[in-house]
C-alpha cells in the first residue's frame, strides 16, 4: 500500500465525518425552536419519549449529538432523568440508520446528490431551500467519502501483511477495545460502524470479530456525553451516567449471548442478509440495539435509581453573581441555548425584581434594612448581566436557525433592559437614604399613589417576562401583549395624574420642597421601569415604537 492509498483512505474518512457533520448541523439548525416544542410534547410519556428519541436520531445520525442535546436539556431543567432515558434508549436504536444506508452502497448515486446540494445552496435564494440544500450536499459529501474509503481498502486486500494481521483479530475483548478506542477518538459510533462494515465487505475483517468491535463502538459512544456533562450540574452528570449505563449492560448482555452462540449468531445474520458481509453487520448493529433496548426498557428505574446512587448529593447553590443554567455544555448544543439563555434571563429579571421589592418596601417604611443588601445584589446583577452577554456573544457567532437568531437578537436588548430595571433600584435605594437622613416623610396620600403605582409596574414587569419566555420567535402570546399594552397605558396615564396631584399639594402646602422633588423622581423611575418592561415583552416583535405606542392607545381606547 503506498502514500497515495493511505492518503486517499485519510481524505474518504475526513469526508465522511464532514458529510455527518453537515447533515446533522443542518437539520438541527432547520428544526430550531420546533425540536425543542416537539421534545418537551413527545417526552412526557416515557415510551412516546423513546419512539422520538429513535425517530430524531435516526434522522441526525448521531447518536452522541443527541445524547449531548438531552444532556443540555436536563441541565437547563427542561427534562427530567426518565425523560432523557427513554430518548436515549430511543437513539440507541435511531443511530444504527447510518450504518443501513452505508450497507445499501449508494456510492454510485452520491455525485446527484452531491451536485443537487451545492445548487440549492449556491443558487437558491429562499432559507428554507438553502436549508434543505445542505443536508442533501451533507448525504452527498458522506457517500463520496465511504467512495474513497471502500477504494482504498480494496488495496489493503493486496497487502499480506495487513491482511494477515487483520485476520488473526480473533480476540474479542481486543474486538471491544479496539472498537470503544476508535469511537472514543470520532465520537461517532455511526462512523466506526461503516468503517467495520467497509472491512468487512473488502475481505479485511472476519465477521464474527465485526460483532465485539460494534459492541465496543456502542461504549465508545457515551464518551462526548460524559466528557460534556462534566461542566454540567448533578442532573447532566446523571443523564450522560444513564446513556452509559444503559450501553454498558446491554453490552454485556449481547457479549454473553455471542460467547455462547457464536456460530449460530453468525450464520444467522449471513442468511437473513443473503451471504452479504457489509449487509450482516449493518442488521447485526440493528439488532443488537433491538435486543439491548427491550432488555433495559423494563429496567429505565432501576437504572435512574443507581445513577442517582452513583453521582450522590445535590447541586451546589450557585451565587448570585454565577450563572446557574448557561454551562460550557451550552455552546456544543445549539438546540438548548435559547432556553438556557432564557432560564438565566428570568433568574436575573427576578434578582432585579426582589431588588425593587426591597427598595420599595424600605422607602415606605423609612428603613434601611436593605439597602446595603440591594447594593450587593446590584453588583451580582451586574456582573450576571456581564456573563449572560459574553455566552450570547459567543452563541451569535454560531450557526444558528432563522428563529433562534431572531431570538438571540432580541436578547441582548433584554439584558439590558433588566440591568437598567436594576438599576432603578438601586435609585430607590438612594432615595430611601437621602428620605431618612433628610426626615423628608411624604404625605399619607403621596405614599398610597407610590404604592399603587409600583403594584401596577410590578404586575407589568412580571407579565413581560411571562410573554418573554413563552415567545419563540414565530407564534407570539397575543392576548398578553394586548394586556401589557393596556397595563402600560393605564401606568403612563397613573403617572400624569399623580404628578398633578404632587403639584396641587406643593401649591396648598401639604408637603415639604424636597419631599415633593423626591416623590416626583420616585414616579419618574416608576414609569421608566414601566418602559423597560414593555421593551422585554415586546423585544422579538416586529413592531417599531410608534406602532407599539398606537397599539396601546387604541387598547386603552377599548378600555374606556
Amino acid at each position: 500500500m503506498n502514500v497515495g492509498n493511505i492518503l486517499t483512505l485519510i481524505g474518504g474518512l475526513g469526508l465522511f465525518l464532514y458529510g455527518m457533520r453537515v447533515m446533522s448541523d443542518s437539520i438541527e439548525k432547520a428544526a430550531g425552536a420546533k425540536m425543542r416544542s416537539f421534545l418537551a410534547f413527545f417526552t412526557k410519556n416515557k415510551v412516546v419519549g423513546m419512539l422520538f428519541g429513535m425517530i430524531f436520531c435516526a434522522i441526525i445520525q448521531s447518536s452522541s449529538a443527541t445524547t449531548v442535546m438531552v444532556v443540555s436539556f436536563v441541565n437547563a431543567g427542561l427534562m427530567n432523568l426518565s425523560q432523557a432515558a427513554g430518548v436515549i434508549l430511543g437513539a440507541n436504536i435511531g443511530t444504527t440508520v447510518t450504518s443501513q444506508l452505508v450497507s445499501f452502497n449508494l456510492s454510485e448515486i452520491a455525485p446527484v446528490f452531491l451536485m443537487a446540494g451545492v445548487i440549492m445552496v449556491l443558487f437558491m435564494n429562499n432559507p428554507t431551500v438553502q436549508k434543505v440544500g445542505e443536508v442533501i450536499l451533507g448525504f452527498g459529501v458522506l457517500f463520496m467519502g465511504l467512495t474513497s474509503m471502500s477504494s482504498a481498502m480494496s488495496v489493503l486486500r493486496d497487502s499480506p501483511l495487513i491482511t494477515s494481521y487483520l485476520q488473526t483479530l480473533d480476540n474479542h475483548f481486543l474486538g471491544v477495545l479496539f472498537g470503544f478506542i476508535m469511537t472514543a477518538i470520532l465520537q461517532s459510533s455511526s462512523v466506526t460502524v461503516s468503517i467495520v462494515l467497509l472491512m468487512a465487505s473488502q475481505g479485511l475483517l472476519h465477521l464474527p470479530i465485526c460483532f465485539f468491535i460494534i459492541l465496543g463502538c456502542n461504549m465508545g459512544s457515551c464518551v462526548s456525553a460524559l466528557l460534556a456533562s462534566l461542566s454540567g450540574n448533578k442532573g447532566a452528570k446523571r443523564a450522560a451516567m444513564i446513556h452509559f449505563l444503559f450501553n454498558i449492560f446491554g453490552s454485556i448482555i449481547i457479549f454473553t449471548g455471542l460467547s455462547f452462540a457464536l456460530t449460530p449468531i453468525t450464520n444467522f445474520f449471513l442468511s437473513i442478509s443473503g451471504g452479504n458481509l457489509g449487509r450482516s453487520v449493518a442488521n447485526a448493529h440493528t439488532t443488537f440495539k433491538i435486543i439491548e433496548v427491550l432488555f433495559m426498557f423494563p429496567c429505565t428505574p432501576l437504572v435512574v435509581a443507581l445513577t442517582e446512587k452513583i453521582i450522590r448529593g445535590k447541586d451546589e447553590k450557585v451565587h448570585h453573581n454565577e450563572l446557574q443554567y448557561i454551562t460550557e455544555i451550552s455552546l456544543k448544543s445549539p438546540a438548548t441555548m435559547i432556553p438556557q439563555a432564557k432560564n438565566e434571563l428570568r433568574r436575573m429579571a427576578n434578582m432585579a425584581q426582589e431588588n425593587l421589592d426591597h427598595a420599595i418596601h424600605g422607602f415606605l417604611n423609612q428603613s434601611d434594612e436593605f439597602v446595603d443588601k440591594i447594593y450587593h445584589r446590584e453588583e451580582d446583577i451586574n456582573n450576571v448581566s456581564h456573563a449572560i452577554t459574553d455566552y450570547l456573544v459567543k452563541s451569535n457567532q454560531l450557526s444558528l436557525p432563522l428563529a433562534d437568531q431572531k431570538i438571540l437578537g432580541s436578547m441582548f436588548y433584554v439584558v439590558n433592559d433588566i440591568e437598567r430595571i436594576g438599576d432603578h433600584a438601586e435609585n430607590f435605594a438612594d432615595f430611601t437614604k437621602t428620605e431618612i437622613k433628610h426626615n423628608t416623610g411624604l404625605t399619607g396620600d403621596a405614599k398610597e399613589e407610590i404604592k399603587k403605582m409600583y403594584t401596577a409596574v410590578s404586575k407589568l414587569l412580571k407579565l413581560s417576562l411571562e410573554c418573554f419566555m413563552e415567545q419563540d420567535g414565530v407564534n407570539k402570546p397575543e392576548e398578553k401583549l394586548a394586556e401589557i399594552a393596556i397595563l402600560e397605558a393605564s401606568i403612563d396615564k397613573m403617572e400624569r395624574r399623580y404628578q398633578k396631584h404632587h403639584i396641587k399639594r406643593l401649591a396648598k402646602g401639604e408637603c415639604e420642597p424636597r419631599a415633593g422633588l423626591l416623590f416626583s423622581d420616585m414616579l419618574s423611575e416608576l414609569e421608566r421601569i414601566a418602559d423597560h418592561s414593555v421593551n422585554i415583552a415586546y423585544s422579538m416583535s416586529d413592531e417599531d415604537e410608534d406602532e407599539i405606542l398606537a397599539a396601546e392607545s387604541e387598547a386603552l381606547t377599548a378600555k374606556n
